[in-house]
């Protein structure tokens, strides 16, 4: 039997994790087994610089972390190695990153396992289709391009036919 210390330092853990969880904006869950650490370094690094905090944590204190934040439907994959990449505000981020990273890798033992964004709960295929929808910044510059397209050619349009005006009054 753990001693009160132990269990009380368990608690805490678990709920500084339930905290990190519920005030988060998205999360993936990866089966981390069979990276190298030179690869494993890589991977981190790509996550800091995107804001991502990623770490390897039990599966029971995920599991009473995502029961006690109202996402029990992704405690079933908590099996085996386990390490999560939560965001704060970036909802595309995790998934993305790690997608990216299995498609580079081509590891058979790195898995998504699933993910979450807000109370929503996706399983390895939903994160996957996640991991492919840019970045909210490339979106952004997709918008902006293609609203841009048109409003160029109609700036052509109206100064050729002021042109046409300005050349015929002569």
């Amino acid at each position: 039997m753990p001693s009160e210390k132990t269990l009380l330092a368990k608690q805490e853990k678990v709920t500084a994790l339930t905290e990190l969880i519920k005030n988060s904006a998205a999360g993936v869950l990866v089966s981390y087994e069979g990276i190298t650490v030179e690869e494993d370094t890589k991977l981190r690094k790509e996550m800091r610089e995107a804001g991502v905090k990623y770490f390897v944590e039990k599966n029971t204190m995920l599991r009473f972390a995502f029961k006690n934040a109202g996402l029990d439907d992704i405690t079933n994959v908590l099996e085996g190695t386990t390490a999560i990449a939560i965001s704060d505000d970036d909802q595309t981020a995790p998934a993305r990153i790690l997608g990216k990273f299995v498609e580079d890798t081509k590891n058979e033992k790195f898995k998504l396992k699933a993910g979450y964004i807000g109370t929503e709960v996706y399983d390895e295929a939903g994160v996957t289709a996640l991991s492919k929808i840019p970045s909210k910044d490339t979106l952004l510059a997709m918008l902006v391009g293609s609203l841009q397209g048109p409003m160029q050619k109609l700036a052509a349009t109206l100064q050729a036919l002021a042109d046409k005006e300005g050349g015929d009054a002569a």
